[in-house]
This record gives C-alpha cells, structure tokens and sequence, in this order.
C-alpha cells in the first residue's frame, strides 16, 4: 500500500484509528476456546464488527509466537483475512525486528512476501545495514523505533550525547538511509510533548502513536502537536478496544469503543 492510498483512506473514512490485535487467550470470552481456533475466532469477530471504524490493524507478533506453530497459523490466517475481505487497510507487523543485512532480508521476506504485511516494526539500535533491507521492498513501509510509550524509554533514548538526544541523532541519522522515503515512526502518546520537537526533524512522516487509552495518552495532545497536512498519524489502542467486553457481546463492545475513537478522530481532522 502507498502512503497516499493511506491518506486517502484515511480521508474517507474519517479515522486515523489502528487496531493492536494483541490476543491473550486468557482474556478473550471463554467461549471462545471450544473454537477449532479461538486467536482467529476472535480476531475475525473484532474485524468484523471494528473494520468500518479504523484503517489499520497491527498484531503483536509476540501474543501468537507464544502459541508456538499454531498462534503462528493464526496470524497467518488473520492477516489473510483482513487482505483477502479489507484490502484497504493498513496491516502493521509489530515485531519489533533487527539484526545484521542478511538476517534483517530475511525478516523482511517472511512479512512482507510470505505473510503480505503492507509494515513491519523495526528496532534501530544496530543501525543502516539492519534497516535498509527492510526499506529496499517497493509500497512497503519500515516503522522504526523512535520514542516509545514505556517507562524505560527514558534508560536511552531521551539521554543526551554531545547535546543531542539518542532519539534525535536516530530520526537525523535515519533519513539518510536508502529509501528512506519509506520509513514511519513509532512515537509513543505518553510523549506528547516531544512532538512539536519530532515534527522539526520529520515534517512529514508517519507517525504510528501507540498509549492512547490503556497507558494513558491524550489524542487531543498528540493531534496538536504531531499532526500534518496529510495527517500524518496511525493512532493505536489495543486493550481499550478489543477487551472492552470478555462477554458474549465482546465484538460489539469493542465496535463501541473504537467508534468513540473514530468520532473524536473526525473532530480533529482539518
């Protein structure tokens, strides 16, 4: 997907939303578990009933790697159906990947070619030649780790070396890779207040912004300060949203929560 079919959606719909589909099987309605699948049981259910609202959906890696061979089925099965029934959304790998050139191409196959992601996660720490061959796939885009939402972004990325903070040389430094025009950034709501700074360095950009509801940041805030002409922001809510109900009515509930977020999403759109 290009960032323009994004901004168009966007547009059209009146949503910045993403959706983290982030499953524990100790949270979803426990009637679910007598599925054949209960991750994609859930997971279809919440698409079903959220797909109007949002124009992008992100599963943790994590949640279905801790199922072994069978919550990675389900991923796969998930991201099938979301391309094969929605392909106008956006789809987000939050995988969080990273390593040396060859390592990194072959993280970059397996999401992009194998699983038909249209975004992967990445973390920046081991620099240029562990970033650009998830940059080198054509209409795909590369969402590096900028600022995060936790705690310990401040053990790092906030501390200053030769006057600069890590996070600034990272947006800096990055820019200059290959393909860079392909490149998003994670920049967590619970740091609002670096985004007017953020904007200085990246303009344009995507930013996909996780911490609205559950960990506590403002979208009012985060719209203020980071949005752009072309809007310019992925808004995440994961727990907010999918476990509004651990009840029959889950999907519903989840539809209610995300269309609440929607409306204050077309309140702040120019």
């Amino acid at each position: 997907m290009t960032t323009e079919q994004l901004v168009e959606q966007i547009k059209k719909k009146k949503s910045f939303l993403c959706i983290g589909l982030d499953v524990d099987l100790n949270k979803v309605p426990q009637h679910l578990l007598d599925e054949e699948d209960p991750i994609f049981a859930f997971n279809k259910a919440i698409i079903d009933a959220t797909h109007h609202l949002c124009v992008a959906y992100k599963p943790n890696t994590a949640f279905y790697e801790a199922y072994g061979i069978k919550g990675w089925q389900s991923l796969e099965k998930t991201i099938n159906y979301i391309n094969d029934n929605h392909p106008e959304i956006f789809t987000i790998a939050d995988a969080k990947r990273g390593d040396i050139g060859n390592t990194s191409s072959m993280y970059a196959k397996a999401f992009f070619e194998d699983l038909k992601f249209d975004s992967v996660t990445v973390a920046p720490y081991m620099g240029k030649d562990s970033v650009e061959p998830f940059l080198a796939f054509t209409n795909k885009h590369t969402i590096l780790l900028a600022l995060t939402s936790n705690q310990g972004a401040f053990d790092f990325q906030t501390k200053t070396i030769e006057g600069k903070e890590l996070y600034k040389e990272v947006l800096e430094v990055s820019k200059t890779w290959e393909n860079s025009k392909n490149l998003m950034y994670v920049v967590g709501a619970t740091k609002a207040e670096y985004l007017a700074e953020i904007r200085q360095i990246i303009p344009d950009s995507f930013l996909l912004v996780p911490g609205v509801g559950a960990q506590g940041g403002n979208l009012q805030d985060v719209c203020k300060y980071g949005m752009t002409k072309d809007i310019g922001l992925l808004i995440n809510s994961s727990r907010g949203i999918i476990y509004a109900s651990n009840k029959e009515d889950f999907a519903e509930a989840a539809a209610q929560k995300a269309q609440e977020l929607q409306a204050q999403m077309a309140f702040e759109l120019p």
